[in-house]
């Protein structure tokens, strides 16, 4: 899907994707679970080219992600709101679904970081499912 648009809660945020995704990944890693309440993170892998601010300015979080890598985390300053990842080792973005201002279409293909998993969580057993990291989406 390509025109997809979505912002953060108060919408002091507002982003556009001007190309298809290249999948979409629900991650059970701890950076995520906190970043999540304690849920995975479904996030639609953006083409960096394609991904356009068109509202605000988001703040950045910098830290490393359960690959080591450095990753920002950016979301709005005002509501809270995470929205979307920037790792220099890629060429996406991985956009919080949930940001999404229409979210429906947006079905995980795979499951990564599995064995961060909590007890309770549901891995959808039709998936497939990495115990850490997959393969990049670009």
């Amino acid at each position: 899907m390509a025109g997809l648009e979505g912002g953060c809660f108060c919408g002091a945020i507002r982003y556009r994707i001007e190309a298809p995704v290249r999948g979409v990944r629900a991650c059970y890693c701890r950076k995520c679970q906190y970043m999540g309440a304690g849920g995975p993170n479904y996030v639609a892998m953006a083409p960096k080219a394609a991904f356009r601010v068109t509202r605000g300015e988001p703040r950045r979080h910098s830290a490393p992600a359960d690959s080591g890598a450095d990753v920002a985390r950016l979301f709005c300053g005002d509501c809270g709101t995470y929205l979307w990842s920037d790792s220099p080792a890629y060429d996406v973005y991985p956009v919080r679904v949930g940001t999404l201002d229409d979210p429906s279409g947006m079905t995980p293909q795979v499951q990564i970081w599995t064995e961060a998993a909590q007890p309770w969580h549901h891995l959808d057993p039709a998936l497939p499912a990495h115990p850490r990291a997959a393969p990049p989406a670009g």
